[in-house]
């Protein structure tokens, strides 16, 4: 089985069956992102610990496979990282979308790296990188 066709189910998988696809009773953090080309929305919420450490990660609504997939992929990333990693990581992530990332930072991104491709389609880029930009922001207020 090729590379492409693993990140493939990788995304279908997160798509077709999100672990991260709730509401949470009494968030820390919630931001609403959208992307107005073509209609993804979603808001992201986040538990985090006295400790600063991401307990747990959710999303509610609703876009295109690559958009949905990229949540959920994210929010299962952070879990368990301090808001500074979870920083890092955006970090990583827009590197290997914008076709820069080294291999450490490929690395770190562990299935993530399933999006490596839409760095070759700029309309998907903005779908893939809605739900990190959502939690750069969240994260940086």
């Amino acid at each position: 089985m090729d590379l492409k066709t693993i990140y493939r189910e990788i995304v279908n998988e997160h798509n077709l069956h999100p672990e991260h696809k709730e509401s949470l009773v009494q968030p820390t953090y919630e931001l609403q992102g959208a992307n107005p080309t073509c209609g993804d929305d979603i808001t992201l919420q986040l538990e985090v610990g006295e400790d600063g450490i991401i307990s747990r990660g959710a999303f509610t609504g609703s876009g295109c496979a690559v958009s949905q997939a990229s949540t959920d992929i994210m929010l299962e990333l952070i879990e368990g990282k301090t808001k500074d990693e979870a920083l890092a990581l955006v970090k990583s992530f827009m590197a290997m979308v914008h076709g820069t990332a080294t291999e450490e930072e490929l690395e770190i991104l562990d299935e993530a790296q399933a999006l490596k491709d839409v760095a070759h389609m700029p309309a998907r880029a903005k779908c893939a990188t809605l739900a990190w930009h959502t939690l750069e922001k969240m994260l940086a207020e």
